[in-house]
This record gives structure tokens, sequence and C-alpha cells, in this order.
């Protein structure tokens, strides 16, 4: 795991240095519950005492949202206390199915908007979702790895954050129940992800990258779909 010296942290990152663990809360979008129109989509990012280190808004058009649904090409603004825009999200267009390895889903993460730091890329399997993780040399660096089936009643969904040879669990990316009612008339979701506190600050930005990713690609659904 790489050391964050203050010439190489990029700015407003310095928020994850003494972190393992942030809380992803979706807001809830009146217009989108009542009418089922998708909106942009709103986080509140926090620690795991609850205080709130980040704010993101997603940025893409109403055609792509409403006709793409979950597949759509999006940016993801990840805003700081103050308003600055410290992280950049990139999700392109690409194909959903397992049966098209040739274009898999990815995530590219910049820190700051224009500087790229890592990526999420989807690694194809008939039955389980995979991604690795990898930094701003295309090098692999860890591995997501979630379930067989992607839904619950009442609990918890992990993706676990393994090893390259994923043989250690050392995290992991968690869908948190949100209630019945909720889960069935909304798509509003709650995420929590822990990775240990001394891993590289770059890569714990490129965890939110996965974490936004995993969401769209598994829950993300209009209220009419439901």
């Amino acid at each position: 795991m790489d050391s964050n010296t203050s010439s190489e942290l990029p700015p407003g990152l310095e928020y994850l240095i003494q972190v393992d663990h942030i809380m992803i809360h979706q807001q809830f979008e009146v217009v989108e519950a009542i009418l089922g129109f998708e909106t942009v989509n709103k986080y509140k990012i926090k620690d795991k005492l609850g205080q709130k280190v980040y704010y993101a808004v997603e940025e893409s058009n109403f055609c792509a949202r409403n006709c793409c649904g979950d597949c759509r090409s999006f940016s993801m603004r990840i805003l700081d206390n103050s308003g600055r825009e410290v992280i950049l999200l990139k999700r392109p267009l690409r194909c959903s199915s397992c049966f098209c390895p040739c274009c898999l889903q990815k995530m590219e993460v910049q820190a700051p908007p224009g500087v790229t730091i890592g990526y999420v890329v989807q690694t194809w399997h008939p039955c389980v979702p995979k991604f690795t993780v990898q930094n701003e040399k295309r090098q692999d660096v860890l591995k997501i790895v979630g379930p067989c089936i992607v839904c619950s009643l009442g609990g918890n969904i992990d993706f676990k954050i393994k090893s390259l040879d994923e043989k250690i669990v050392v995290g992991r990316i968690s869908k948190h129940w949100s209630g019945f009612l909720k889960e069935l008339l909304t798509d509003v979701d709650n995420f929590g992800i822990q990775f240990p506190i001394d891993l590289d600050v770059k890569i714990k930005a490129v965890m939110l990258g996965a974490c936004f990713l995993i969401d769209f690609m598994f829950f993300e659904s209009t209220a009419n779909q439901k």
C-alpha cells in the first residue's frame, strides 16, 4: 500500500487519510417518486461518526436517464463542504449484458477533475459480479467480488474487496437494507464502504467510484419499474 505524502495527495482527499469507513446516503427525490421520471441522483457522503465530508451530484441528460435507465452514461461530481469539486467520476455508456465481454462496464476516477487517479473495470464472469480496481497507470490493485444473487430481504448485500488473488478480504462495499416500503417504492439507496485505514488515499477515492458504479448497475431503477 502506498504512502500518502503531501506532494502526492490531490487537494480535497485529505479527508480520507484517517478514514476506514464511509457511508453514502442517496437523497429522496419527490418528483421521481410521484411521477416515475428519473431525476439526477444526489448523495451525502459521511464518515462513520455521521459527519458529512462530501456531497455528490450526478450530471446526465433527461433522455439518457429515462431511455437508457441504469445503463446511462454520466459524470458524478463530488464536492467538499466548502463547495469545491474534488473528485470527478466518469462512466461511459456500455453494454450491461454478461454475454458481451468486449464492452463491459467501467468508471474513471479523477482527482482533481482532469487528473485521472484510477479506474474500476468490470471483469467478465457468467454468474458473479466482479470488478478490478486499478491505479492511474492501469495497474491492478484490488478485486471486488459480489454475490451470485444481488438481492436481499431484510439484510445487507456485500461486495467484498479482495486481494488480487482473491484469497484475502480487506474490506467491503455494502448495500444497506432501507426497509420494505422504501426498497419497493423508491430507488433511494444507502451504502457503506470499509477498507484498510492505511490504503492509498487515491484508491480510497476510487472505491467511491466503485460504489457508485455498483449502485447504478444493480440497484438503480425508477419507482414505476419497481
